[in-house]
């Protein structure tokens, strides 16, 4: 079955998700994501996070007095202390393990690139980032499985945006001189992920759902990027003929696809 994408989701969260990678983008333009910068981003996700808490806290009240099933379950939990207390723990060790975890995997992330004599960038943008998501993949195939499909996508999307907003922002103003943003992140990565962000809009649009064929079409585009992203570290002989190969057929491609598809979707709901 495909998945099935609310509507807030599309014309709320997707377009933050959208306006942060193009802040981040304009932010990081000079080379150099600084105290400022990290603070404007920090300001972005307090806001965000106040705006959702509160939408929250709207949505539940219009369901209370709605009277809508299972509302007058929802106006008496029995939060104890010994219900609050176990999941208060796991999150407690879950936190002490992710801090020890990161450790780790950072230094492994260095030697390794110094190993196979590499940019620490590309170690980045490939071992390092598919390390850091397995914990959103596992909790999305989890959520899915049980039929929890809004966590499945919300985490997703609601991650881009707090690791754009939050964690640079946090890491801009607590690094001395600010972050240094090499310009191959500039000129290529930022804006694969702003195309990514973008093309993830007609994608969610097109019934508000995610079709299967959609989801191998976003896991090609990962593969390529990565292929890309090792081949030009590497000097791969076979990159110039791989880039022109994308830029002149494939990503055309995709982007006649995605425009009929979602025309046609248009038109089907007039």
């Amino acid at each position: 079955k495909p998945l099935v994408v609310h509507r807030q989701l599309v014309r709320l969260e997707v377009p933050i998700m959208i306006a942060a990678s193009v802040l981040l983008l304009a932010l990081s333009w000079d080379g150099k994501l600084g105290g400022w910068d990290g603070a404007v981003l920090f300001l972005g996700i307090t806001a965000y996070t106040v705006w959702a808490i509160r939408r929250s806290r709207r949505e539940e009240a219009l369901a209370a007095t709605s009277g809508a099933p299972g509302s007058a379950e929802s106006e008496k939990p029995q939060k104890t202390a010994r219900r609050i207390a176990a999941p208060v723990g796991y999150v407690l060790s879950g936190l002490a393990l992710l801090v020890l975890g990161a450790r780790w995997l950072v230094e492994g992330a260095i030697q390794l690139a110094v190993a196979i004599g590499v940019s620490e960038v590309v170690i980045g943008l490939t071992i390092v980032a598919a390390g850091t998501s397995l914990p959103e993949v596992f909790t999305s195939l989890v959520a899915t499985l049980r039929g929890e499909r809004d966590i499945a996508i919300g985490n997703v999307v609601g991650s881009n945006i707090y690791n754009i907003l939050a964690i640079l922002g946090i890491c801009g103003i607590l690094t001395p001189g600010g972050l240094n943003v090499a310009p191959s992140l500039i000129n290529f990565d930022m804006e694969v992920m702003l195309a990514v962000a973008v093309a993830c809009l007609p994608v969610f649009f097109t019934g508000y759902s995610i079709a299967r064929w959609e989801g191998w079409l976003f896991l090609g585009c990962y593969a390529a990027y990565t292929a890309y992203l090792i081949m030009d570290a590497t000097g791969h002989d076979a990159l110039p003929v791989f880039s022109q190969v994308m830029l002149m057929f494939v990503l055309p491609l995709l982007a006649v696809t995605v425009s009929v598809i979602t025309f046609r979707s248009l038109i089907r709901q007039r």
